[in-house]
């Protein structure tokens, strides 16, 4: 069965009289609209504001027709179809209607409201908490799919990589050994300067060696390794990492199905684990040296007299609670530095941006894990 063939729509003046009368008729739809828009483009010119129009030979129509209609006979006159042709079926005439109502309507600008300071604030606020929320929920995300991977890698020795590891231990932690045992030997000397100018006031000078051993075996010594290594180490994941993303050289590794975690990840970490602990010891020799020199110089308190002190009024438990924490900063901080490399964009902005946040990020949980520690060790009386 063959469809009707579609009848083009025409337009005609009738009559030389005035007024001519125009007679719409064919079919109005998408399929003609370039040759509707050249007759309507003719006729326009030549009717009137009160030119009869006829309807009555009108075939179909559809919204681009209907648009078409309007604008050769004008909103007004359109919006009023109901009047002068209630001859058409009632859903053209709504058509009409609905199409002249809308190009009736100027467009108008939505007005902006006025929005207090106040809220917002309250919404930077909101940003700024729900930020933070998401990054955490990440941070956690990524924690246990570094644990999974490195569970299922430890059982199987063919599968790890101990040049990748070696050579992590050797940038992490050999390379910071120097600014990790000046800067502590530095804080060492300043500390032991601050406590005894205060307790000299006292007439207790010589506990000022008790006041730089129990900071830097319980506080300072990890305090200040974790810091350095989240400004030195963690950036530098992120920036290693972030670069690899860059240039797409993680979604090559994923293409050949291996997997990044285990390849670029896990040696980072483990390196991390290793490296501060070593680098917290060296941390607690090096300000315990520093408060030394300064007990030595200016307070006339001999060396062997130091360490006597050391040795009978120091428990080792202040040096064990310290080192106890290493491990912990030490995998926080691989792990902030190899998230913040991962999600880095495919330009320098996006690295340096993440690499920024590595390092803020790491400060931070460093500095908030110790504090909740601190709290911890203080309420076990450890």
């Amino acid at each position: 069965m063959q469809s009707t063939p579609s009848t083009p729509g025409e337009l005609r003046l009738q009559g030389t009289g005035q007024p001519a009368r125009l007679n719409i008729a064919g079919d109005w739809t998408l399929e003609h609209y370039p040759a509707l828009c050249r007759e309507v483009q003719r006729i326009r010119p030549q009717l009137g504001k009160a030119t009869p129009i006829e309807l009555a030979q009108l075939g179909a129509l559809d919204t681009a027709g209907a648009g078409l209609l309007v604008e050769l006979i004008g909103t007004e006159r359109a919006g009023s179809i109901e009047q002068w042709a209630p001859e058409l079926p009632a859903e053209r005439l709504a058509l009409l209607h609905t199409v002249a109502e809308a190009l009736a309507k100027p467009a108008e600008p939505e007005e902006e409201k006025e929005r207090s300071s106040l809220i917002d604030e309250l919404a930077h606020i909101g940003q700024v908490i729900e930020g933070v929320w998401l990054q955490q929920r990440r941070l956690l995300g990524f924690i246990g799919l570094t644990l999974e991977t490195l569970a299922l890698t430890l059982p199987r020795p063919r599968r790890w990589r101990v040049t990748a590891l070696v050579a992590q231990i050797e940038q992490t932690g050999l390379n910071a050994i120097p600014i990790v045992a000046l800067l502590t030997f530095l804080v060492g000397a300043v500390v032991a300067f601050l406590g005894a100018t205060v307790l000299a006031d006292f007439g207790a000078t010589i506990y000022t060696v008790d006041l730089v051993a129990f900071s830097f075996l319980r506080e300072f010594g990890v305090l200040l390794s974790a810091i350095l290594l989240a400004g030195r180490t963690s950036s530098a994941f992120a920036a290693q990492l972030g670069s690899m993303k860059a240039n797409e050289e993680i979604d090559a590794l994923r293409a050949i199905g291996l997997s990044p975690i285990e390849l670029l990840v896990l040696p980072r970490v483990l390196a991390m684990l290793v490296s501060l602990p070593i680098l917290t010891f060296i941390g607690m020799l090096s300000g315990i040296l520093g408060g030394l020199a300064v007990c030595t110089l200016a307070l006339d308190i001999s060396p062997v007299q130091f360490f006597n002190i050391l040795q009978t009024e120091v428990p080792v438990s202040h040096f064990l609670v310290g080192l106890s924490k290493a491990p912990v900063f030490a995998f926080v901080i691989a792990v902030i530095g190899c998230l913040e490399g991962f999600k880095a964009g495919g330009s320098a902005e996006s690295v340096g941006e993440h690499t920024t946040s590595s390092v803020v990020q790491s400060i931070f949980m460093v500095i908030l894990l110790d504090a909740l520690a601190a709290l911890f060790f203080m309420e076990m009386d450890w």
